[in-house]
């Protein structure tokens, strides 16, 4: 089936078990609840869950209902941590789908435990805490009400506590970061002194579980690094100061599109929107079915090039919603339906998340993020 795609995007099974084997050894005996937020980090939410089910892995992560009921049709059996929010309204979910919730808020802890009680069933939840990221957590001086509340539900069960770091990925100076381990393990303390011990702390992300054992406590949450890539260059130059070995992760993923058509343009043509590219000499274009739509980002007009035949073929004129325009003057035999690499390997040649972040001025998380989830993929 996939000669038939026109634009798909290609897995690797064996580099997400590579991936997993690093993480496994970073871990040691913690659990491991792998992120599976944002449609798998654009992997294909599905298609992770399939791989994943046949890895060493306890919990996934995912950031809301609507991913939790995929991960379980999808035939997840396992446990599963939401780390984003579920209203009110449909906190009947978390018994229903045997998930464990992140909760920050007063109003989820008192609905969700008189839910618990009504149904006899147990309602096991995460406390998310804040120590200076300043998004969702229980501020420090709310956490005796918070518990408070928690301890009224005898079928609430505080399983876990958890916080999330501002800025380890962002620098090579983890003051901050050292600051926020040691708040939270004030509130630890405290939440132990108030009479609950919860059995699982986690505060480990992919940046973290590279570089920080301290953070680890235990159960990690792996994110980017899951799918083979780094946090960012600052993690990856952290981590090698402090003697790790190069080449632990690998990219998982792979975009392809193909030549939808084939023209000649002459000299001082223009070439799409704006007329923002002009020709300088007869060139010869491949018009690409792949825009901004699909999750090809528009700031990657004139900037960026794509892999046909193994050699880098430029953008030309910008990105438009469901076409690109790319130059193959200079690459002989580019034929109607030809194999194009958006992201990701070609011969000798290759396109990482990480060069495409940076002409879009991003990180590549959002990257592959946002390729658009109904282009088809597949294991490979």
């Amino acid at each position: 089936m996939q000669k038939n795609y026109l634009t798909w995007v290609e897995v690797n099974a064996g580099k997400l078990s590579g991936n997993i084997r690093t993480i496994r050894q970073l871990a040691g005996k913690r659990l491991v609840a792998a992120a599976v937020k944002a449609n798998g980090y654009g992997h294909g939410l599905e298609l992770m869950v399939d791989l994943l089910r046949k890895e060493k892995i306890e919990y996934l992560a995912v950031h809301s209902r609507d991913e939790a009921e995929r991960a379980r049709r999808q035939g997840w059996k396992k446990k599963i941590l939401v780390v984003g929010y579920i209203q009110l309204s449909e906190l009947e979910a978390v018994p229903e789908l045997g998930l464990e919730l992140t909760v920050y808020n007063i109003e989820t802890v008192n609905r969700l435990g008189k839910l618990a009680e009504k149904t006899g069933k147990k309602a096991e939840i995460h406390l998310k805490v804040e120590t200076g990221t300043n998004r969702q957590g229980v501020e420090p001086e709310n956490i005796e009400m918070i518990v408070a509340a928690i301890r009224k539900f005898s079928q609430l069960h505080l399983k876990g506590v958890s916080t999330h770091f501002a800025n380890i990925e962002d620098t090579t100076d983890h003051t901050y970061a050292n600051y926020q381990l040691a708040e939270f393990n004030k509130i630890v303390t405290k939440i132990n002194s108030l009479g609950l011990k919860p059995p699982l702390r986690h505060t480990a992300c992919s940046a973290a579980l590279l570089l920080f054992e301290d953070t680890k406590f235990e159960m990690v949450r792996p994110g980017i690094a899951l799918y083979g890539l780094w946090p960012s260059k600052e993690t990856y130059l952290s981590y090698r100061l402090a003697g790790g070995s190069n080449s632990i992760l690998a990219p998982l993923l792979t975009w392809k599109t193909r030549v939808i058509q084939v023209k000649n343009v002459p000299a001082d043509a223009f070439v799409g929107y704006g007329c923002s590219y002009r020709t300088t000499a007869p060139t010869k274009l491949a018009i690409l079915p792949v825009g901004y739509y699909d999750g090809y980002d528009r700031s990657l007009s004139n900037l960026a090039y794509v892999l046909i035949k193994g050699k880098r073929a430029p953008v030309r004129g910008r990105i438009c919603m469901n076409l690109m325009m790319v130059d193959i003057t200079d690459i002989d035999g580019v034929k109607l339906e030809e194999e194009v690499v958006l992201l990701g390997e070609n011969g000798q040649e290759k396109i990482t998340a990480d060069q495409m972040a940076s002409w879009a001025g991003t990180v590549n998380y959002e990257i592959l993020s946002r390729i658009n989830g109904d282009i088809p993929r597949i294991i490979v």
